[in-house]
């Protein structure tokens, strides 16, 4: 009998971890997408004879450790084991150290398959499948067992030491958890409900939605009850998951709080972020002979994920400081910490993507993980971002002009069935039933060419036409999951000399459909956010299980702390724009030298600002004021926030659902109030009327779903900056006569008391 094993690893980890070495290189990355790939080895497995297997799992053990994983095909009349990798382009020009770790992968299934079968010999061949041409690569030894028994025993001694190190870290690392203790003198109003929610759902295995008035503390009432289930509920990892870099930042701190409140609790917490913003070589290509922290990347990696390992906060700068001391680069140092971290930090995307790092990782080493969605509202236009593709024709056009000889002729053909579209539209903007097949043939033709000569000429392709074949291969991907959740749609515009020149959009409409085996992969999902209503939206377009929990936080703030006043005699309608510019200024005006300070005022669009800032600023040059302006970059956001102080007085101008919605915190005087002039509604333009037909036809609600639930809660997010604590007071101003009807005020925190403006003045409609 085997010791019981007490450390799990995946086969492919484990040769990930002991049987890489030489150059990050992304040149020859097998690129066929996941869907590719399985139809590849189905493929392979359909050519095989009658008694052939196909997925055989597999275990063994050695000293404390247990190998598990699925062998991609074993064949019972030759003894031969296969090890299949699906890829497109020249495999010659595979680099050495990418084969090497496919025989390694070969050669441990083998030995378990000899142990399971208790052969003395076996076939191993390495079967490599080209995606677009069906052929196969065959590359096969034959083994002793003994020699296969020798290699797998030194790779698990070679992984050992690590993998006590690992339990060792784990076991104090639970016990640390189950002795944690709230790192604040006590909790605030609401937050132990919270605390508490997060704990039983994922004690439950449930998914919780959670909407909790912002200045509760969600950030640690949701972390802290996580870890303390790490052991109860065997948790591998946490995921905290966010919009904004604001919220990494916020998850960052409270982590940091619990972490120095337990110091005898050794956790890992790793922030990741984007790839452009870790690259220290932005001018050079991934691979060893451009990069210099490419080159030899796996022979040091272990130096630099050693020294990792012993940081509590993997933050970018923590992470940079230990990539840069040993020469790797910081981006693929954190995606490999991201298999050895408790907490990941980290935007959505890492998460939900279609090709997302997190949920890769935690599939494919079967980990049980938890999810925060942090903001969760935000999880519906990324949602649909995330899952929409858009490819316009002069992008296109450039790259044509620009293109190597042998990728002119299908970039051509695309051109041919694009414009062959043009004729079929006669409105600027068109709706259609479906993407047309002749063009996604020619895009498909097209990226595969590209990626052929991207393996042939690793060096030679411009930053364009890389940007169009990455956008190519999106569009067809999206494409390929096309149904009633989508809208196709072109946009044509005129082009010099006649020439009609279009963008072609496949817009995801309602996410659910992605979202929801993502959040049912995880033990447990928590959405939170303090606007999460009304419930039945969030939950059709999130796609949250039929169990999932919903609460509704109760607010630590009374209904005296903020005034808030719904100004009827003003319309913000478009048409009413001009005529409710002198009244608005004149609000605005006298509710200053009411109560002076530190005032935030919304507004619909940049015009619509701008009119009326320049208006506030003639009428009233004595009064401060400061606005946001198109694209402001972090450093012009920081000084716009930095101007309201304790003891400043003064009104910052904002677009609603803009960079100052939602997500900053100015507590005390330093925000007294904020005047909204505006329902948040979306624009009404051809595009959300065809998303607004989609919802009716889907859930029968089109212009509330479109339109008046995303303004509100944009609305709702905005006035939460203006109450921060419990000693705060300040005062709200809905300006708007639509603010008034019952059906919006029954949309509006129930804590609220909304009384109508006293100010009885004309008119001005």
């Amino acid at each position: 009998m085997s010791p019981t094993p007490s450390y799990t690893i995946a086969v492919r980890a484990l040769c990930e971890f002991t049987a890489k070495v030489g150059d990050l290189d992304l040149r020859f990355t097998p690129s066929p997408t996941a869907l590719e790939g399985i139809a590849g080895h189905r493929t392979v497995a359909s050519r095989r004879s009658e008694g052939y297997q196909a997925e055989v799992s597999l275990e063994g053990h050695y000293q404390t450790l247990k190998v598990k994983g699925r062998a991609d095909g074993y064949d019972p009349t030759r003894h031969c084991l296969e090890e299949v990798k699906t890829y497109r382009g020249d495999l010659s020009k595979q680099p050495a150290n990418h084969r090497q770790l496919h025989w390694a992968q070969a050669k441990i299934y083998a030995w378990l398959m000899c142990q399971k079968l208790q052969l003395p010999r076996i076939d191993v061949a390495l079967v490599y499948f080209d995606i677009v041409s069906e052929k196969e690569t065959c590359l096969t030894q034959d083994f002793e067992a003994e020699q296969l028994q020798a290699f797998f025993e030194e790779q698990c001694a070679l992984f050992l030491a690590w993998a006590e190190q690992e339990m060792t870290h784990r076991q104090a690392r639970n016990r640390g958890a189950q002795a944690l203790v709230f790192p604040h003198a006590g909790f605030r109003p609401g937050q132990r409900h919270l605390a508490e929610s997060v704990f039983k759902a994922v004690s439950t295995g449930r998914c919780l939605m959670a909407q909790a008035p912002t200045g509760i503390g969600k950030t640690v009432g949701t972390l802290f009850p996580m870890l303390k289930a790490l052991a109860p509920q065997q948790l591998d990892k946490v995921y905290f998951l966010t919009a904004k870099t604001p919220g990494r930042k916020l998850a960052l701190d409270a982590a940091q709080v619990i972490t120095r409140s337990a110091p005898s609790m050794p956790l890992r917490v790793l922030e990741m972020i984007a790839r452009d913003k870790a690259c220290e070589h932005p001018d050079k290509a991934c691979h060893g002979e451009s990069c210099p922290l490419a080159r030899g990347f796996y022979d040091r990696l272990p130096g630099a994920r050693a020294a990792a390992s012993q940081v509590t906060l993997l933050d970018q700068a923590a992470l940079r400081d230990i990539a840069l001391a040993h020469s790797v680069c910081p981006y693929y140092l954190s995606q490999e910490m991201a298999r050895w971290a408790d907490v990941v930090v980290a935007d959505y995307n890492y998460y939900f993507d279609f090709s997302a790092l997190l949920f890769g990782l935690a599939q494919a080493n079967g980990w049980t993980v938890a999810t925060l969605v942090d903001e969760a509202h935000n999880l519906v236009e990324r949602g649909r971002q995330m899952y929409s593709a858009t490819l316009d024709q002069s992008t296109l056009a450039a790259v044509r002009k620009t293109a190597p000889e042998p990728l002119k002729k299908s970039l051509e053909r695309v051109n041919r069935q694009w414009n062959a579209l043009h004729g079929a539209q006669v409105a600027v903007y068109q709706a259609y039933e479906k993407p047309p097949d002749k063009l996604l043939q020619a895009l498909a033709t097209c990226t595969t060419a590209i990626g052929d000569y991207l393996n042939d000429h690793p060096q030679g392709l411009d930053s364009a036409l890389q940007g169009f074949y990455f956008e190519a291969l999106q569009f067809g991907r999206v494409a390929e999951a096309f149904d009633e959740q989508f809208l196709f749609d072109i946009h044509t515009r005129e082009s010099g000399r006649q020439r009609k020149l279009s963008t072609l959009c496949v817009r995801n409409v309602v996410p659910a459909g992605f979202l929801r085996p993502r959040l049912k992969a995880a033990r447990s999902s928590v959405l939170f956010s303090a606007t999460l209503s009304p419930r039945h939206y969030y939950a059709d377009l999130l796609g949250t299980p039929e169990d999932t929990v919903w609460i509704d936080v109760e607010s630590p703030f009374q209904a005296e702390q903020l005034d808030v006043q719904v100004v009827s005699r003003i319309s913000t309608r478009f048409a009413h724009r001009q005529a409710s510019l002198e009244p608005i200024v004149a609000l605005m005006a006298r509710q200053f030298s009411e109560r002076p300070g530190n005032y935030l005022a919304f507004f619909s669009s940049f015009d619509y600002l701008q009119q009326v800032a320049g208006l506030f600023a003639e009428r009233h040059p004595q009064i401060a004021t400061w606005a946001q302006s198109r694209g402001m970059g972090e450093a012009p956001r920081q000084a716009f926030l930095e101007r309201f102080m304790e003891h400043s007085q003064g009104i910052g101008f904002a677009v609603l659902g803009g960079a100052f919605g939602e997500g900053i915190d100015l507590p005390g005087a330093r925000l007294i109030g904020a005047f909204i002039a505006t329902l948040g509604l979306a624009q009404f333009n051809p595009v959300n009327e065809q998303m607004k037909q989609r919802m009716a036809a889907i859930f029968g609600d089109g212009y509330d779903y479109t339109y008046l639930y995303p303004g509100l809660q944009k609305v709702v997010q905005a006035a939460g900056r203006v109450i921060r604590t419990q000693q705060d007071r300040g005062v709200v101003m809905l300006i708007d006569d639509r603010f008034g009807e019952a059906r919006v005020q029954h949309l509006l925190p129930s804590w609220w008391s909304v009384t109508q403006e006293a100010h009885n003045s004309p008119s001005h409609q």
